[in-house]
Parts: structure tokens; C-alpha cells; sequence
């Protein structure tokens, strides 16, 4: 979240950028809400202040009885500002991050630039499969068994994907771990606490957050969630800094909201497994992290030989919590464009830089060599989603007679170093 004293000074820049970002709050309404908080604050302490200066003498009949109505006074104002403050916290954590400077305004959330391109679309002399198709006539992917043992939307890879899932998650971690990241393994759960705190909002109507009942707890959607609760409530050392992680994670979302957006066959699920990085950095290191990030994955996308674009985020398709956001999308040729022809971009990756925002609402701060403490700056990106890549991979390796070859990056990774999967005799 932003710090409230910035929010009061600069009224009129975050009801414009809160604006830019189609956040949807009522700004007018959260610095009322504000007013009234803070002078119900000034009385609660007055009285309190006064409740005490009398408990300290030895009161008499007339100041008993006084004490009796101050402490029923203070009660219906604690009420009154328990109130307003959920409401005003409330609105608080929505309030957006800043926006970068060179962040396109637009309120076209598909209007986001193209910064540039990698690969030439990929074309074929036959007729393309998608990768649903492709999954079907090669023994792949159990939509139907999924479906009747966890409903829509889940799905059983098998066969050669299993090891391709396997090889996708290796050559990720090698390639990023190069760049002096360290491996972990996460939990699938986090505390609200910490969805909440990183900008998350786990009970809202739009949320893609599973959540399990009678607890405090949710499943995550990404790694970012519990490597950027990781060091919640924690004073780093400056001379520490950056901290690189890389982190396995099973990924759920509920997807509520996309029914209008395109999501066949592994497209859009409700869990997978994502390799996901996470920096916590000096404030002067952010601007540099974010573009490390970016060129790790592209790295990894150029080493499979993907064709894709490196999309720049315009306000109104940055999430809440992000300063900017750098995509790749990847050329899908079995996803049907707009205008109803085959082949089409989609993200594959997606790296921001989030400033303080995070590292404010969970007390992550650094201490300097003078013993001054401030806020760390925190960024996350994309390895490899693996559903995506698996996608990718299927559509653009295709043969004219249905066998999909493998990238070569990946076939030591694969038994026998499998060099194109094949259907089954």
C-alpha cells in the first residue's frame, strides 16, 4: 500500500492516477473517511488522557459519576471510529501503486504497447492443430476423467508432457539459478495477512483467490504471494541486498471473470505449476532489477526458440500493486485472433516492479549504514508458467503429420533425450 501521509499530501495525484489505473474507488469518499477518523482520534485520546489524570487521584462521588459518562462516551466514539476505520482500511489497501512515467494512459486494457519482437511468426505449409487437438491425437491430456474427478477446468497430463512439464522446470531453474538466484520449494497456502499486505485482495468480489473456510488461509495463485511474504515483518541489511529468489509453486485461481476471454484446452486453468522470481532490492536497484528480470525471460523463450513479443503494460491493465509490468507474448498458432482466423499473441511471462508498495503493507524495511531504516523495493517475473510454454511449444513444433518435436534445450533434460513425440502404435 502507499504511505498515507504521501496520500494526503498529494490528493490530487492519486485521484487522477487511481483514475488512470481504473481502480473504481471513491476517492472523495476514502479522505472524508480520513477527516473523521483522525478528529475521532484527537477525542478518543483526549478522554482517555483525561480518564487517566483522574485514575491516578482519588476521585470523589461527583467524578465517579463524571468517569461513568466519559466511559460511555469513549465507547460509543471507539465504536463510531472502529467503523469508519474498516472502511477507510478498506479503501486504503485499493488505493493503486504509482504509475512509471513512461506507463502509456489509456483506458483500453488491450492497448498495450510493443516494445519489440523476437522470432517470425510461426507459418506451415498444412493445416495447424491446436494444442487441444494435438493433445487428443497424441495421448496428452485427460480433460474428461479431470473434469469428473475435479470439475472444469482441471485437467491429467500423461505420457510424454509429464517429462516435458518436468524438462520445462529444470531448464527454467538452470537458467535463471545462472543469475544468482536461490531454489526454493513453497508452501501452496499463505495467511490473508499476507495476500492482503503484497496488494492481494482475497475476499473481494472480483478475487481469483481460492479460499479454505473456517481459516485465515488461501491457496496461492503465485509464488509471488509467499516469497514476498517471506520476509514479512523483517529489517534487512543493506549490504545484503539484492536477495534473488526462484521459487516451484503449484498455482490456483478461480478464474471468476473470464468466461469471455479465451480459455481451451490448458489455456486458462484453475491450478498449475509456475516457476516464479522474486528480488528484494535497494530502492536505487529497482529500475536495473526489473530489466533483469525481463532479460531472464527472454532468455529462457529464446533458448526454446518461441516466437514472441515484449508487451510494455498501459495503466489500465496494470494490477494494483505494480509501479510497471513488462509481458511476453508468445505467437499461439492454434488461438483464434479477433477476427476469427488462427493465430494470435498471449502472455507467457509477466514481470513488475513494485516499488514499496508490497514491502509497506508487510513491514519489510532495510537498515543503512547509518542505522536508518526504510522500505525495500520488491519485483517479481515469470519463469515459466508451465501450462503456457507446453502450449507454445506444442503449437509451434507441430508436424504436418501431427508429431510435435521437442526444443533442443530441452531433450537432455528428457529420457533418452527424447527428440519428438510421437503418436502412440
Amino acid at each position: 500500500m502507499l504511505d498515507i501521509k504521501f496520500i494526503r499530501e498529494n490528493k490530487e495525484l492519486i485521484k487522477q492516477n487511481s483514475k488512470n489505473r481504473l481502480s473504481g474507488i471513491d476517492a472523495d469518499n476514502f479522505f472524508e473517511l480520513d477527516e473523521k477518523r483522525r478528529k475521532l482520534e484527537a477525542e478518543i485520546d483526549e478522554l482517555r488522557a483525561k480518564r487517566n489524570r483522574v485514575s491516578k487521584t482519588k476521585p470523589g462521588p461527583e467524578e465517579i459519576t463524571e468517569m461513568k459518562k466519559l466511559g460511555e462516551s469513549l465507547k460509543s466514539l471507539e465504536e463510531k471510529h472502529n467503523s469508519i476505520y474498516v472502511k477507510f482500511d478498506e479503501i486504503l489497501h485499493q488505493i493503486p501503486n504509482l504509475t512509471h512515467p513512461d506507463v502509456v494512459v489509456c483506458d483500453d486494457e488491450d492497448n498495450n504497447p510493443v516494445l519489440e519482437t523476437f522470432g517470425k511468426k510461426t507459418r506451415f505449409n498444412f493445416t495447424p492443430l491446436d494444442h487441444a487437438e494435438l493433445a487428443e491425437k497424441l495421448d496428452l491430456i485427460d480433460f474428461d476423467r479431470a473434469t469428473k474427478i475435479s470439475g472444469a477446468k482441471f485437467y491429467y497430463l500423461k505420457n510424454e508432457l509429464v517429462l516435458l512439464k518436468l524438462a520445462l522446470i529444470q531448464y527454467a531453474l538452470e537458467t535463471v539459478m545462472k543469475h544468482g538466484y536461490t531454489p526454493f520449494t513453497t508452501p501452496d497456502l499463505a495467511k490473508q495477512e499476507v495476500l492482503t499486505g503484497l496488494g492481494f485482495n482475497p475476499r473481494g468480489e472480483s478475487t481469483q483467490i481460492y479460499n479454505i473456510e473456517n481459516t485465515d488461509l488461501s491457496l496461492i495463485g503465485t509464488a509471488e504471494i509467499t516469497m514476498g511474504g517471506y520476509h514479512m515483518n523483517e529489517t534487512l541489511e543493506e549490504d545484503k541486498l539484492p536477495k534473488k529468489y526462484v521459487a516451484i509453486s503449484h498455482c490456483f485461481r478461480t478464474e471468476a471473470g473470464s468466461y469471455s476471454k479465451f480459455s481451451k484446452g490448458i489455456f486458462r486453468v484453475h491450478q498449475f505449476t509456475k516457476i516464479e522470481m522474486f528480488q528484494y532490492v535497494l530502492p536505487e536497484q529497482s529500475e536495473a532489477a526489473h530489466q533483469e528480470l525481463l532479460k531472464i525471460e527472454k532468455e529462457i523463450f529464446k533458448g526454446l526458440e518461441i516466437p514472441f513479443r515484449v508487451i510494455d503494460h498501459c495503466t489500465a491493465d496494470l494490477g494494483a500493486p505494480s509501479y510497471r509490468t513488462f509481458d511476453l507474448e508468445a505467437w499461439l498458432p492454434g488461438k483464434p485472433n479477433k477476427q476469427g482466423e488462427m493465430g494470435d499473441w498471449a502472455e507467457i511471462t509477466s514481470t513488475s516492479n513494485c516499488t514499496d508498495y508490497q514491502a509497506r503493507g508487510l513491514s519489510i524495511k532495510y537498515k543503512d549504514k547509518t542505522g536508518e531504516k526504510n522500505y525495500v523495493h520488491t519485483l517479481n517475473g515469470t519463469a515459466v508458467a508451465v501450462p503456457r510454454a507446453i502450449i507454445a511449444i506444442m503449437e509451434n513444433f507441430q508436424q504436418a503429420d501431427g508429431s510435435i518435436k521437442i526444443p533442443k534445450v530441452l531433450r537432455k533434460y528428457l529420457p533418452g533425450k527424447l527428440k519428438i513425440i510421437k503418436k502412440k502404435k
